[in-house]
């Protein structure tokens, strides 16, 4: 795999080499990876991108022209280019898996380590966790509106860069896309790859009819056509139809066509009918066309007879919402596994962070529905026999009391003195465990516009010392 060692902002090497020059390179840092907002204004986002950052820290290492570039600038002494030549991630990595649902500031990742090297994996774990995380999400809300129809991730011509078409349609494929136009994810990822023609293929015919006949010559059991290059009902649909009939009559199965543009859910009722007519009633209709969750929700409830959506640029790029926003914040530092909780204060209460090494704990009822998540320090414990009372850190009258609950902690051990304890999952088994764990919230949360609020508050533990945190800043710069 790419070795993304450089794929880093300067700042972190600056740092880096600030802490060898003071003697502080050995001091130890705990980092949590999170975000503050959940994005689209949804109800919940889909965690991904773990596997991109697995493959980050294994290949993690400075090359001689790394070096040399880092030299050429001048900034750097060689007692730290010569730290940089035996640079290896020794330390441990705790993550979320990749196709849970989670929420505002709760832990994706907790890295720790010497601050040395936790220092310089803030870039690219931000890099890989927030932009496929955002796709992922943005393909599970797609696929939701779709409600049982199968979305086809159209996206790799109209991505932000290579990387971004690769990726993200691995991300697309975890929230629930069945398949990719994208040959190159389908080689890596092993998700199933769909396509058919394009308007330019039916052009290059003397006539629509014949582009329709040598396509199913070609591919007579694949065979869907896109029907509306001069005109859906008048051309596109009945010369389809012939051609439909010609493979049916020859023993293959014709497949269906497709619509790309115009008013779609007109225009698949009447192709849905004058096929249904024409006896093919087991060929199917596909629509792209700037699609999205909010496009396609409108179209169904309209009445359209769609059975499969392509989706691409709205989704590649996250129409609306081109960014994650996570952070990567320093919860505690300290020496010899002695580690004392750090604060970040602001005026703005949303970015104050959440002191300590914590865990995030998931509470089930006896259904299986997800009730609350709570962030809790590391070591606290919780009874699933015992009521347990919980509040809103900000809103602290707003409470809940749990009862008959069961309890899971997210965070899985994933790398353990540098080396890797987690077994990655392929592609197909990350997909299929996102599907479970979406079925454990209740389906006002995953609503596509004014979703319920799923409950995540922190531990009574974890908000005292939080406060206690507080105050004594507060004190200590008053005192000043």
């Amino acid at each position: 795999m790419e070795n993304r060692t450089m794929l880093t902002d300067l700042y972190q090497l600056t740092m880096m080499q600030g802490h060898l020059m003071n003697g502080s390179q050995n001091k130890e840092a705990v980092f949590d990876v999170y975000f503050r907002s959940l994005p689209f204004k949804g109800g919940y986002a889909l965690a991904a991108g773990l596997e991109q950052v697995v493959e980050y820290i294994e290949n993690l290492s400075f090359k001689e022209e790394d070096l040399a570039y880092l030299r050429s600038l001048n900034l750097f002494n060689e007692e730290f280019i010569e730290e940089l030549g035996s640079f290896r991630f020794t330390g441990d990595i705790d993550a979320i898996p990749e196709g849970t649902p989670v929420f505002p500031y709760e832990p994706l990742l907790r890295v720790k380590g010497r601050i040395f090297e936790t220092q310089l994996l803030e870039t690219a774990i931000l890099n890989l966790v927030n932009f496929e995380t955002l796709i992922a999400t943005k393909a599970s809300r797609v696929v939701s509106a779709a409600d049982g129809g199968a979305v086809m991730e159209f996206g790799l011509r109209r991505a932000q860069g290579p990387d971004a078409g690769v990726l993200g349609a691995r991300a697309a494929f975890i929230g629930g896309c069945k398949s990719t136009s994208n040959v190159q994810a389908g080689m890596r990822y092993g998700i199933p790859v769909s396509g058919t023609q394009a308007h330019s293929w039916i052009q290059c015919f003397p006539s629509e009819l014949e582009a329709f006949r040598a396509y199913a010559r070609t591919f007579p059991d694949l065979c869907l056509l896109l029907v509306d290059t001069y005109n859906v009902l008048k051309s596109g649909v009945p010369n389809a139809i012939k051609v439909g009939l010609e493979l049916e009559a020859e023993g293959h199965h014709f497949l269906g066509i497709r619509l790309d543009s115009g008013d779609l859910t007109y225009l698949s009722k009447e192709a849905r009918r004058m096929l249904d007519e024409a006896g093919l009633k087991e060929a199917i209709i596909v629509a792209s066309n700037d699609l999205d969750e909010e496009t396609i929700f409108a179209i169904r409830t309209q009445g359209a007879a769609i059975n499969a959506w392509g989706v691409g640029t709205n989704l590649i790029t996250s129409k609306s919402n081109p960014t994650l926003g996570g952070v990567y914040k320093l919860a505690a530092e300290g020496e010899q596994g002695d580690f004392q909780p750090r604060l970040k204060v602001s005026e703005n209460v949303n970015k104050i962070t959440n002191p300590g090494i914590k865990k995030v704990v998931r509470f089930y009822d006896r259904a299986g529905k997800a009730m609350a998540d709570l962030i809790a320090l590391e070591d606290e414990v919780f009874d699933e026999g015992k009521l347990l009372t919980i509040f809103d850190p900000i809103q602290t009258w707003k409470r809940k009391t749990l009862r008959n609950f069961k309890t899971r902690e997210l965070l899985i051990p994933v790398f353990r003195d540098g080396n890797r304890v987690y077994k990655l999952p392929d592609l197909q088994e990350i997909q299929g465990y996102a599907q479970k764990e979406l079925g454990t919230l209740w389906d006002e949360v995953k609503r596509l516009t004014n979703p319920h609020r799923y409950i995540v508050d922190l531990s009574a533990n974890l908000f005292e010392l939080k406060q206690q945190l507080l105050l004594t800043i507060h004190n200590d710069i008053k005192e000043k």
